[in-house]
């Protein structure tokens, strides 16, 4: 097969209806809009939603719940993942990243203690859960904290 000779697949390249083309084409004069009224003028056609009158699902259905702006997100991490790094590795965000443990290696992490885990590492995240935490320590590693934002004071300084 060569460049020349390439081909799209059969019934892949529909061609557009071609309105208002003459009677012959069958889709001409009105195209394919009927005889004057509502539904023959621009903009006409229901929104998705229409019920033909009827009171619409998202009116009957009572407004609930709040979700707030400020909410952080975090990248989950189990130590059942970080279980298999050497012992005395240090670990950041950068480095779960580099390893595909979260996504975004400027996004904030927060580890959870799924998993069993004897392996010394020094972790740094920006949250991590008391049973977390409770067996890296059993296990002779650290934890730091990585601060969400910076103080007040840290900016004054910058």
């Amino acid at each position: 097969m060569s460049s020349p000779n390439l081909a799209p697949p059969e019934g892949a390249k529909k061609s557009p209806k071609r309105l208002g083309r003459g009677r012959g084409s069958g889709l001409g004069k009105t195209s394919g809009r009927g005889h004057k009224g509502q539904g023959a003028r621009s903009g006409a056609g229901r929104p998705a939603w229409f019920e033909g009158g009827q009171m619409p699902l998202q009116r009957r259905v009572p407004k609930s719940g709040f979700k707030p702006l400020s909410r952080t997100r975090y990248q989950i991490v189990n130590l059942s993942a970080l279980a298999k790094v050497e012992s005395g590795t240090k670990l950041t965000p950068l480095d779960l990243a580099a390893k595909g443990w979260v996504k975004d290696s400027e996004g904030l992490v927060k580890v959870l203690g799924d998993g069993e885990f004897n392996t010394k590492v020094e972790l740094h995240a920006h949250a991590v859960s008391k049973s977390a935490e409770e067996k890296i320590r059993k296990a002779g590693g650290s934890v730091v904290l990585i601060p969400l934002f910076k103080s007040d004071s840290e900016s004054a300084k910058a």
